[in-house]
């Protein structure tokens, strides 16, 4: 079967593989229908930083079909529609005992300490698909995973009723997040990108307000009305300097992006005017509840695809997109 492979940073071939076989005990085979590529897949290329194994299949947001169940697993079958949980969990550690697996403290994932979902079919622990509907679209389909990091991520910031909210950055990961908070929130939503094409096309979509990352930016858009919630989905070590000083004292940033590189500003600045920087990491318990909400976010998700390419377009995707060259939130892979 054709997949891709990351064998070191920088390092992506596609390849004709052995096709997985029979599945093990606790085990299901996908025929893979879609996958996302994802910025942190880019993040790995680039820096080799998360590679635990090589060659290992790249990718893990990605839906399919179970074409085959290995023995003991209970409540899936042949035919099956399913969604890939990205998160590779020990199960015993303290974080996983508590029901917080995003943090467990071996946490791995699909794509990279186990094969991943750019190939035309991949075996699974029965644990890491949720059923969806098989009437859905793939291309949707595979945008169940990030969804639920940007849900986890507007739940940790916890946005008060009727305020503004700020997302700095419409990469995959941002974007989603101004497309949940336009269905969601009430408060009025602002956008930053440095891509003035992608960020119009978010806003477009959302209904929300695009803004420079500058006080006179947000006063002309805000008013006397105060900014207390921001997230910071680029990574940028800059942009979160930049949301510290210009949220309100008392406010908060949620930080989703994959950084490069280390903060170095006075913690005071924290400290007396209140503000609370929260990490948010993969995603909770939310997959099962955003593939109950995909048709209707339907119509939104597809005006934000930027491009659907087959597995051999892979490597050059990853060029375009390290190179900024993108004017919507996700390239989808089909197989």
């Amino acid at each position: 079967m054709k997949a891709v492979r990351l064998y070191a940073a920088g390092d992506l071939r596609v390849e004709d593989i052995e096709a997985p076989g029979a599945p093990r005990e606790g085990m299901v085979r996908l025929t893979v229908t879609a996958a996302g590529i994802c910025g942190s897949d880019l993040h790995n290329f680039r820096t080799g930083q998360w590679i635990s194994r090589s060659p290992s299949v790249a990718g893990h947001e990605f839906a399919g079909v179970i074409d085959a169940v290995g023995a003991g697993v209970a409540g899936l079958s042949a035919g099956d529609a399913v969604v890939a949980d990205s998160r590779y969990w020990c199960g015993t550690c303290p974080a996983c005992r508590d029901g917080r697996r995003n943090v467990c403290a071996t946490l791995g994932f699909v794509g990279e300490v186990c094969d991943g979902g750019f190939a035309e079919a991949v075996e699974l622990p029965a644990r890491l698909v949720v059923r969806c509907d098989a009437a859905m679209d793939p291309t949707v389909a595979a945008m169940g995973e990030p969804l639920s990091v940007a849900l986890h991520a507007i739940r940790r910031l916890r946005p008060e009723k009727g305020r503004p909210v700020l997302v700095a950055g419409c990469g995959p990961i941002g974007g989603l997040v101004a497309v949940l908070l336009s269905k969601l929130h009430d408060g009025r939503l602002l956008i930053a990108d440095r891509n003035g094409e992608r960020a119009a096309r978010v806003a477009a979509v959302t209904g929300g307000a695009v803004v420079g990352l500058d006080k006179p930016a947000l006063e002309a858009a805000l008013g006397d009305t105060a900014l207390l919630y921001a997230i910071e989905a680029t990574g940028n070590i800059k942009v979160v300097e930049a949301l510290a000083d210009l949220i309100t004292p008392g406010g908060a940033i949620a930080l989703v992006g994959i950084s490069h590189g280390k903060l170095d500003f006075d913690p005071n600045l924290l400290v007396e005017r209140e503000i609370a920087l929260i990490g948010c990491h993969a995603f909770g318990d939310e997959l099962p509840e955003v593939l109950e909400m995909l048709p209707a976010l339907t119509p939104a998700l597809k005006e934000l695809i930027d491009e659907v390419i087959d597995l051999d377009a892979v490597p050059a995707a990853y060029a375009r997109l390290l190179a900024g060259q993108a004017s919507g939130l996700k390239t989808i892979i089909r197989m």
